[in-house]
């Protein structure tokens, strides 16, 4: 398992927020952290070309200006997850898209594991107050009916359990599409994150939304 994790990207912007009848301008500063593996990380991509960077770029140019941390580690499971999840995602962060388990179904760990591992993670933000986006996986084919049977419904079973923004297939778009990934089959070059992040993004605005009007 690679234990590179891939540098933050910060770059803070702050917007207005309106509130009462005044119409009266705050401004605020929200902070999400992607919190992943190798889709998260970036694996074998310029700098500036991994999901948050391109996630955060696309913020911006709806006039959502905030900072997108990029922690992710290629070749994380979710056991390795969970063993980080306290110190990689700091005080003062306002959301985190959850991104964990295309490891844990290359490899055959045993779905209830992983959905162990995920709930775990999952309590330990609620915990901290911490709102969380669910991005979803689904099993790779070469691991058979009867795997997937048990892996795919683990995401939407936990965000129906506490109720979590879910993105159910953070590959959606992507998965099967040679001109869209590097050259291993698996990982999305930066055509396939552009492919990711226009296919994401309503979602993340809501979940934005939620935060700014202060659903935790």
């Amino acid at each position: 398992m690679g234990f590179k994790v891939a540098a933050f990207h910060f770059a803070v912007i702050t917007f207005g927020l309106l509130f009462g009848a005044t119409g009266a301008a705050q401004a605020r500063t929200i902070q999400l952290v992607g919190f992943g593996d190798s889709l998260m990380a970036g694996y074998q991509l310029p700098p500036g070309d991994g999901f948050p960077a391109k996630l955060e770029a696309a913020l911006k140019a709806k006039g959502l200006g905030l900072a997108v941390a990029d922690a992710g580690v290629s070749g994380d499971t979710t056991s390795g997850g969970l063993s980080r999840i306290d110190w990689s995602v700091p005080d003062g962060t306002d959301g985190v898209i959850l991104e964990l388990g295309a490891n844990d179904a290359l490899r055959g760990i045993p779905p209830e594991q992983t959905e162990k591992n995920l709930e775990a993670m999952i309590e330990r933000l609620k915990e901290r107050k911490i709102p969380i986006f669910l991005a979803g996986m689904l099993a790779p084919p070469n691991m058979g009916p009867d795997y997937a049977e048990k892996f795919n419904p683990i995401y939407k079973r936990l965000a129906d359990k506490y109720q979590l923004a879910l993105y159910p297939f953070f590959l959606d778009g992507v998965a099967a599409q040679a001109d869209l990934q590097l050259s291993d089959g698996m990982h999305p070059n930066p055509k396939g994150v552009d492919v990711m992040v226009e296919r994401i993004l309503p979602a993340v605005i809501k979940f934005v939304g939620m935060i700014d009007a202060g659903a935790k």
